[in-house]
């Protein structure tokens, strides 16, 4: 890997392309390196897990809202729907869409946190809908979702977006454009062109994951993705796009993060702000394996402490007896989902499950008490009135430890860690405390994931839902992803049995 120093540039540097951080990505998407069998292992793990959240989330409402939208876009030849049959597709860019936003719903699919945070499993979405449309085979779907995984992975290593209010979305618009490229075997210039417009186009504001959460949270991955494909569609005709995107005096770095240089009237013009690492030419695209997936339904910095809920239940016989509840945890996790927030929502019983899943207040309380966590109903919202659980949850607060945030940010993967220290005060002076720094499917924890608990979580999520036939149809094409023909690719979403799908009944523009 090599690290590259990324810094807002006044106009009149004329900063040169092999300078910019888009060009560098390019040749990133463009570079037709072999992959590592453990890497096509970990891709088809990706594609079942995304696959596993989305047939559970098929009749939940954003997505039978996405779903509705796709279906007015119909397109012969063009991609398929989670849970509709192949016969039925729709223009790809409308798939991504619809796909996207049931893959992200129940926020239960893989993560990677850095600099900032990342499912980097929103690129499989698009890239999956446009392979179907232009005929791509199973191989080059595998190319295109390792190119994408890399060039998210890194920009989270490199660029904080959180800090600046910024969401993360902003990081999946050039990795899916990336992806794309590779995808389709664009030209550096198209995937340069490309990669410059989708960061244009997915800047957002974090507003969409504070105070009262709505189903936006569900529909901004797929944006970014819809986004992409129609910025790739345009450079492909011969568009451009704002240049240098990252770097530009008026640009993202120098007015919306922390280049400032640009602004200082070149008193400072190669001040490095940012440092991005991505792998040089012929080196393998091995970020994927740096990613970790959820064993449980919630935001990925509850995992650990989901886990050690699980343990330190058992330990108390009344929860009223419960003085307080404190988790001693990283920056991120305090002021993402904990009290450091300032998010009275996050106390709230009548919050939307989207704000409750963004609450570690509730999800310990919850997870203490019960000793499971269920996707459905850990977040019913007789469950979230529970008086008794209220009463434990109105308990619990979290401040930030300095040690919690290194390991956070650390880049020795033995060190880093996403959980907390937990300290339990009972009313009687009793003191009840325990720690967990990685959740126990993370690679590094007590049970990581491997095919196996991958298939589990596909089934466990499915088998109510998929007849068995279509489940194991799905298993077996997938699992055979670097062999599978074009046609076997349209094949690549499940399909539920006739009358399953509820369908949205609002009308709306399309």
């Amino acid at each position: 890997m090599k690290n590259h120093e990324v810094h807002a540039s006044p106009s009149k540097v004329q900063l040169a392309r092999s300078e910019q951080l888009a060009w560098k990505m390019a040749e990133v998407a463009a570079d037709p390196v072999a992959i590592d069998d453990d890497i096509a292992d970990m891709v088809i793990n990706r594609i079942i897990d995304n696959a596993s959240v989305a047939v559970a989330s098929l009749n939940r409402g954003p997505i039978k809202s996405a779903r509705a939208m796709a279906l007015a876009h119909p397109r012969a030849g063009g991609a398929t729907l989670f849970g509709v049959s192949p016969d039925e597709t729709v223009c790809a860019e409308w798939a991504a869409w619809a796909n996207g936003t049931a893959v992200r719903e129940l926020d239960f699919h893989d993560t990677f946190l850095a600099a900032d945070y990342s499912h980097p499993g929103d690129n499989i979405p698009p890239i999956l809908a446009v392979a179907q449309q232009m005929g791509m085979d199973g191989a080059a779907v595998l190319r295109a979702v390792t190119t994408a995984y890399e060039i998210q992975v890194n920009l989270v290593k490199g660029i904080c977006l959180h800090e600046h209010k910024i969401d993360h979305i902003a990081h999946v618009g050039p990795s899916v454009a990336a992806g794309i490229s590779t995808l389709l075997n664009l030209s550096k210039e198209i995937a340069y062109q490309s990669i410059q417009q989708s960061l244009h186009c997915t800047i957002t504001t974090r507003q969409s994951r504070k105070g009262e959460i709505s189903s936006w949270k569900a529909f901004a991955p797929a944006y970014a993705g819809k986004t992409a494909i129609e910025a790739v569609d345009r450079c492909m005709r011969g568009e451009g796009a704002p240049s240098p995107i990252y770097e530009g005096e008026d640009s993202i770095l120098s007015f919306i993060l922390n280049g400032r240089t640009a602004r200082d009237q070149g008193k400072s013009p190669y001040a490095p702000s940012y440092i991005v690492p991505l792998p040089q030419p012929g080196e393998p695209k091995r970020a994927i394996m740096d990613t970790y997936t959820k064993e449980h339904s919630a935001e990925y910095q509850s995992q650990a402490l989901i886990d050690l809920a699980f343990n330190m239940g058992p330990k108390i016989d009344d929860f009223d007896m419960v003085s307080s509840i404190v988790l001693h945890t990283s920056h991120h996790t305090h002021y993402v989902i904990g009290t450091g927030a300032g998010d009275p929502q996050k106390l709230d019983p009548d919050a939307s499950r989207e704000t409750l899943d963004h609450s570690i207040m509730y999800i310990f309380a919850v997870a203490l008490q019960d000793g499971r966590w269920h996707h459905v109903d850990s977040y019913a919202p007789e469950r979230a009135r529970r008086a008794d659980t209220v009463r434990l949850w109105h308990k619990i607060s979290t401040i930030e430890d300095p040690e919690w945030t290194r390991r956070y940010h650390s880049h020795d993967p033995v060190e880093k860690a996403f959980g907390a220290k937990v300290v339990i005060t009972m009313q009687d002076g009793t003191v009840i405390e325990d720690e967990m720094a990685i959740a126990n499917a993370h690679p590094l924890g007590a049970r990581p994931f491997g095919r196996a608990e991958y298939v589990k979580k596909f089934k466990t999520l499915t088998d109510s839902i998929l007849e068995p036939a279509e489940s194991v149809r799905f298993l077996d094409l997938v699992q055979r992803l670097p062999d599978l023909s074009a046609a076997e690719v349209r094949n690549l979403n499940p399909v539920v049995a006739n009358g399953y799908l509820i369908e949205n009944p609002a009308k709306g523009i399309f």
